[in-house]
């Protein structure tokens, strides 16, 4: 008897423990979630041959997350305005709507969004647009939005760091800066230094080896750089980070 009550004992912890256990994956949305892609290209009504004007739209939906497809509509909305308080087009459709409505011919545009990473409770989503309006070239614009599934939100820097380290972040980021120098050899370049110094960005990625900061053309290098891309690795973030934000493989 006291053998079985002992093995009855050790099943209820196991089983106890499994639950546990699937209760903290559902939580930490270690489930992947299943993204649909929504894609279409139009060109200006009637419009034959080339160069009508064109819109191509590329973007995600996902059914298991409803809150996740506004902010990345919005997202994708705001990489069309040239100001930040510049009023949003109300819809996807409209916008394009709007833009054949105007556009002279050559005039394209492109909107996507695409599922980067999927990690612990984190979904990374990276917007990219182009937009061609004339000129010797157009200009791409890239994103990020770092969704807590936990919390149904998309999150600020203000949300990822502890309080109080913003700065310290920003200064490892000048640190990763002059990595990117020293590794393309502009740091040997006092000019290039002076024409193109550090600045801060607001797109940044929380991936599952390193922190991304991905920077607009014009901002940290000339056009024909492109992107610019630093990274930050969690090693260097323990004391900045919020925990809930290092990834469990770190």
């Amino acid at each position: 008897m006291l053998d079985y009550m002992s093995l009855t004992k050790k099943l209820a912890i196991v089983g106890i423990s499994l639950f546990l256990g699937a209760c903290q994956s559902m939580m930490t949305g270690e489930k992947p979630l299943v993204a649909q892609r929504v894609a279409w290209e139009h060109v200006t009504p009637g419009c034959t041959g080339e160069p009508c004007p064109l819109v191509n739209i590329d973007t995600l939906r996902f059914a298991q997350e409803p809150q996740l497809n506004p902010l990345i509509e919005r997202a994708l909305l705001r990489m069309t305005t040239d100001a930040p308080d510049a009023p949003l087009p109300a819809s996807l459709e409209s916008y394009e709507k709007d833009f054949l409505v105007r556009a002279e011919p050559g005039w394209k545009t492109y909107l996507q969004a695409k599922l980067r990473e999927q990690h612990d409770q984190m979904v990374i989503i990276e917007l990219s647009s182009y937009l061609a309006t004339g000129g010797a070239h157009g200009m791409p614009g890239r994103g990020f939005i770092n969704y807590d599934r936990d919390q149904h939100k998309a999150l600020t820097l203000k949300d990822m760091l502890k309080p109080g380290t913003e700065d310290a972040f920003w200064h490892l980021a000048e640190q990763a800066h002059q990595r990117w120098l020293k590794a393309n050899k502009l740091d040997q370049d006092p000019e290039y230094v002076k024409t193109w110094p550090f600045a801060r960005t607001e797109n940044i990625a929380l991936l599952k080896k390193s922190v991304l900061l991905k920077y607009d053309v014009y901002t940290l290098a000339p056009y024909s750089s492109g992107h610019v891309p630093l990274t930050i690795p969690y090693s260097q973030l323990g004391a900045i980070l919020k925990p809930e934000y290092m990834p469990a493989s770190q």
